[in-house]
């Protein structure tokens, strides 16, 4: 639960940071419009059992950093009716992947740490 939970923060961090750079509206409403065709992307990733059976591996962040890339650019596309700008879709994909594949990496290496410890 608690890896869904910081993917669903990193997503929610991306749509921010996202809507800031661009001089966009902070309010909440906004924030969740932005965040929710990733979000649903997220979501549908999370309900494979690539995602599921190991959800702080590698495996598991590259599965769900394509489901909520290309899953949440498509329906952007749809919404906007139509295809956002090349450099629109590399920054959205390498931010994404650098937190969803970032907080993961953290996870690993905390975990390898304290598991030396215990030695």
């Amino acid at each position: 639960m608690l890896a869904l939970a910081a993917d669903v923060t990193a997503v929610v961090v991306f749509a921010a940071v996202g809507r800031s750079t661009h001089g966009e509206s902070g309010d909440l409403f906004a924030l969740l419009g932005t965040a929710a065709p990733f979000l649903v992307g997220l979501g549908a990733a999370w309900a494979t059992p690539t995602v599921r059976a190991n959800p702080t591996g590698l495996r598991a962040g590259l599965a769900a950093l394509a489901g909520c890339a290309l899953i949440g650019l498509a329906l952007r596309a749809g919404f906007a009716a139509a295809l956002p700008p090349l450099v629109f879709v590399l920054i959205s994909v390498v931010s994404l992947a650098v937190l969803m594949l970032g907080w993961r990496a953290l996870s690993s290496a905390v975990a390898h740490r304290a598991g030396q410890r215990v030695r």
